[in-house]
């Protein structure tokens, strides 16, 4: 990328409060799924030892450096994956690090992100327009500003940014095409809303909007929400920080639907979907950053945090490990599938033998 990258000052977001959501405890085992730089991290596994683990995973291979650096004095308690949490479930059954006590998501770009690291995230730099969080992707921002057609252009910023002014906006783009840089693009759409701005520079939502495409962010979160809840073991937290509306909307209605039964349309007279509820909210009001926290950081303004708590029925420990068995191919570690079978049986038993223990007033052990 032609820019080298030294230790950042990202401050973590809500930190007190992600850590007490987990309810992380000495010996557990736990997934941060955007390591970043690690701070969250730090926080998790000093709450957790002795004996505490952490898998940290970060599609963005810069982070991994830095969270490598910073997290060194638990070298011996952290596993670190430059990957996608798109690919959570895999990376955990490779890994041999399921069922855990807690998995956390910080959806935020990090500082090392933002503050001019070459790779076009913000229009307050000018970088190329990139804003793949991996190299490894083959789509970049600069792709989509000037290949796709009008039609396609609006349909982006529009659905992604929530950006009302999508039509003026690209259609200035597409009288400026080829635009290869952040303040190329930014000076094209504060022409294109002259006279139409707010409180946020008028290149915000677009830029949101390019990242959110070029990463895949919205669709890459729901699957890996989906595959959080049979890699907890009961009673293991979710905890999920979002900064932007489409991620929180994902976010609680996610939580909202495992968290209640039935999840037919409104007005069938019969349930049919066979849904039970798989969380429990822990969160009834969205968590935000204290006035304090927003003066000391002031990237901190717009995040929320919502926590769910892992339930299971008893009926429901054998579809789980089926579910796991099935989901990988014929060998995973060198482990034949027969065989992984019978450990996640034995696991699951544990865990259901062990909801009794919790029940009546004691913590789970793994």
């Amino acid at each position: 990328m032609g820019v080298t990258m030294t230790a950042p000052t990202h401050i973590p977001v809500l930190l007190k409060e992600a850590v007490e959501a987990l309810a992380v405890q000495p010996g557990g085992r736990y997934i941060d799924c955007t390591i970043g730089s690690g701070g969250h991290g730090a926080a998790i596994l000093e709450q957790s030892s002795p004996g505490g683990q952490l898998l940290g995973i970060d599609a963005d291979p810069e982070a991994i450096k830095i969270a490598k650096a910073s997290l060194e004095a638990y070298s011996g308690s952290v596993l670190l994956i430059n990957e996608n949490f798109v690919n959570l479930q895999a990376i955990c059954i490779k890994y041999d690090f399921f069922p855990v006590h807690g998995i956390f998501f910080d959806l935020g770009l990090s500082s090392l992100q933002l503050d001019g690291n070459g790779r076009g995230f913000s229009f307050q730099y000018d970088a190329p327009l990139d804003m793949r969080l991996s190299p490894n992707q083959k789509v970049t921002a600069a792709d989509i500003i000037n290949t796709y057609s009008e039609t396609e252009l609006v349909y982006v910023i529009k659905t992604y940014g929530e950006e009302s002014h999508s039509h003026r906006i690209v259609r200035h783009i597409m009288g400026e095409r080829p635009i290869k840089t952040t303040l190329q693009l930014a000076q094209v759409i504060e022409r294109a809303v002259r006279g139409r701005r707010g409180r946020l520079h008028p290149a915000t939502k677009t830029f949101q909007a390019l990242r959110i495409a070029v990463n895949h962010e919205l669709g890459h979160l729901e699957a890996a929400l989906k595959q959080a809840i049979d890699l907890l073991g009961f009673g293991g937290k979710l905890v999920v920080i979002s900064y932007q509306s489409l991620e929180d909307r994902i976010v609680k209605q996610f939580m909202r639907r495992q968290a209640g039964d039935c999840i037919c349309p409104p007005g069938t007279p019969i349930c049919t979907c066979g849904h039970k509820a798989s969380l429990r909210l822990i969160t009834k009001k969205v968590v935000t950053p204290s006035p304090a926290e927003v003066q000391l950081n002031p990237r901190s303004r717009s995040a929320k945090l919502r926590a769910a708590e892992r339930i299971i029925a008893s009926d429901e420990q054998y579809r789980v490990v089926e579910k796991l068995n099935r989901s990988i191919g014929t060998e995973a570690r060198g482990w034949r599938k027969p065989a992984l079978a019978k450990k996640l049986r034995r696991t699951f038993l544990a865990l259901q033998i062990d909801s009794f223990a919790d029940a009546a007033g004691g913590r789970f052990e793994m």
